[in-house]
């Protein structure tokens, strides 16, 4: 079975919206990183000149390969990663192997059959 890694960058607030569309597109979960630290297209600066870092959630969603047009379309539209460029970013991966996901593909298929 081939599958993609989906990275996801969102601010905290939005994190749980994505997360729940990506699940109801047909991911199985997601392993979450919180407050990452980086820099968009400009940087920013605080008190005293010190540069300021925005804080990110980071999202990794392993995906089904066949499945992952409608994880991408969907945690695009909930996390509005297309309205602004502070909004945040997906990208998709490919995935040399992956092991351990039996009973989650076996449990996605019955829940969302593919034709």
């Amino acid at each position: 079975m081939e599958f993609k890694l989906v990275l996801v960058f969102v601010s905290e607030d939005c994190a749980d919206r994505v997360l729940d569309a990506a699940r109801a597109a047909g991911a199985t979960g997601a392993t979450v990183i919180g407050q990452a630290q980086g820099q968009g297209l400009k940087r920013q600066y605080g008190l005293f000149g010190l540069e300021v870092m925005g804080f990110r959630t980071v999202l990794m969603i392993l995906v089904e390969a066949r499945r992952v047009k409608d994880v991408m379309d969907a945690v695009t539209k909930a996390g509005n990663l297309d309205e602004s460029a502070e909004t945040g970013i997906a990208i998709e991966l490919d995935v040399a192997s992956a092991t351990g996901l039996r009973g989650h593909i076996e449990e996605l298929a019955r829940k969302h059959p593919i034709d």
